[in-house]
């Protein structure tokens, strides 16, 4: 049975309301018509960050506010509910036992004045606690058959809370034991996503995208044959529809191709949270609930082939830091130095470059982290500055870096001219480059100011 299982995400725009809801369910139940489905429910949109603001309202003492946010959620899944029991002919019961741990769990950083990483999880757990038991009752009611399942029954983490990692040893075959049973009976499990426990099962988050990570761990624990994400964008395109005009859809990326786009300011997945599938060659199909019927894009082992670049993405807020200096060059072990601060840090460095001389190295960080990485650095080489050996370090932001992308460019002549023909023919100064081995990504830093300028130009040679 297992590789004829499909698993579908939903996303919080996907559930946002009565309506979203109830196509969601009839996604599952066409979906469900031809082999055994898994369901991964999100919060219904912007309610995770209503609890946070409940959460940080509690936190300063306004137990008042907290509650009230509390009585707007329930009135919210309330009508959601009333709605999805007119629509269907049937009761759509909205559980609303969660919602007293809730305002406890409220009422007791409003005492303590004080909000934990863990506490804030399970506070931030309630949104998917009460979106799958509604998602599994409309399901239900449309005639499938379908039951809610606590993500907290199969899926151990470790005990970072807010960012928390799966333990796949000890996970994968409690979902298994869990939900084939269910899956043999013909019921759609529909899993409360982003939400997981500890060994000893305090609540824990999975961090950003967190629902596309249960889906993942699902799909990957099952051997799924897709992970389907369902969200409110037609697939993968070609570039920013909202800076460059005539974007395609991509019908098909490598998992290369789509983990270079979305490093570098692709939206649309979030490319650590669906790693276990893509460890397992699970395909990804990202797809539009508001569209079904559209292709989509189908994220695999291998894209569609052929010379060139798929698509072009950019990534900003970003600042350019430089080390220069005669006295670098033939001195080993001076861009471990480099990483080795970034790293205590904890900075993530997007992009590397060294001149060949050695006398330059440049790397790009967020922004937001300039202050502290230059100190660090300039600490780190005090003795060098002091005898000459390196000039300064200095710091240009904001930077922008923007990405051509494509698994056809590798081994294809002529690539980086027409890249860099393309920008200097829109007059963008190119402040630093990278290329890595792979050739399927050559990416460069320029100045804010000129970022759109060079996304427009490098899409005018996609393809």
């Amino acid at each position: 049975m297992s590789r004829h299982v499909s698993v579908h995400k939903f996303g919080g725009t996907s559930l946002g309301d009565a309506g979203r809801i109830l196509r969601a369910a009839d996604l599952l139940r066409a979906a469900s018509r031809r082999g055994p489905v898994v369901a991964v429910a999100s919060a219904m949109g912007g309610v995770t960050d209503q609890l946070l603001a409940a959460a940080r309202d509690a936190e300063s003492g306004r137990i008042g506010a907290a509650k009230k946010a509390v009585e707007a959620l329930r009135a919210r899944h309330e009508e959601a509910a009333a709605a999805l029991s007119r629509a269907t002919g049937q009761r759509v019961a909205f559980d609303a036992k969660p919602l007293g741990e809730l305002v406890t769990a409220l009422s007791g950083v409003a005492l303590l004045r004080e909000r934990s990483a863990r506490i804030t999880d399970l506070i931030s757990s309630f949104g998917e606690r009460l979106s799958a038991p509604l998602l599994a009752a409309t399901l239900s009611a449309r005639g499938g058959a379908a039951a809610a399942v606590d993500a907290r029954r199969m899926l151990v983490t470790d005990d970072r809370h807010g960012a928390a990692t799966c333990d796949r040893r000890r996970s994968d075959p409690r979902i298994r034991s869990l939900l084939r049973p269910m899956l043999r009976r013909g019921l759609v499990p529909v899993v409360t996503g982003f939400i997981a426990k500890t060994a000893g099962g305090e609540t824990t988050t999975l961090g950003r995208s967190g629902s596309d990570t249960t889906a993942a761990l699902l799909g990957a624990a099952l051997s799924a044959r897709e992970v389907v994400i369902w969200t409110d964008v037609d697939g993968v395109l070609s570039a920013d529809p909202r800076i460059v005009r005539g974007v395609r859809l991509l019908p098909r990326l490598s998992y290369r191709e789509a983990a270079e786009m979305t490093y570098f300011g692709a939206k649309v997945l979030h490319f650590p949270a669906v790693i276990p599938a893509i460890a397992a060659g699970i395909p990804l199909v990202i797809k539009n609930s508001f569209r079904p019927d559209g292709r989509g894009t189908t994220i695999a082992a291998r894209g569609e082939g052929g010379a060139g670049i798929r698509a072009v993405t950019a990534i900003s807020g970003l600042c350019l830091l430089s080390l220069d200096g005669k006295g670098m060059t033939g001195i080993p072990g001076i861009a471990a130095r480099v990483f080795g601060a970034t790293a205590r840090l904890g900075v993530s460095v997007v992009m590397f470059s060294q001149a060949s001389s050695e006398q330059n190295i440049a790397l790009v960080i967020p922004e937001g982290d300039r202050a502290r990485t230059v100190a660090a650095l300039e600490q780190e080489f005090r003795y060098e500055r002091l005898t000459g050996a390196i000039d300064a370090v200095t710091a240009r932001a904001p930077i922008a870096v923007v990405a051509a992308v494509g698994d056809g460019m590798r081994g294809t002549p002529g690539i980086a001219a027409r890249v860099f023909t393309a920008a200097a023919r829109a007059k963008v100064n190119v402040e630093a480059i990278a290329q890595g081995s792979s050739e399927c990504n050559i990416s460069f830093a320029v100045d804010e100011t000129d970022r759109v300028a060079a996304v427009r130009a490098l899409h005018r040679v996609v393809g």
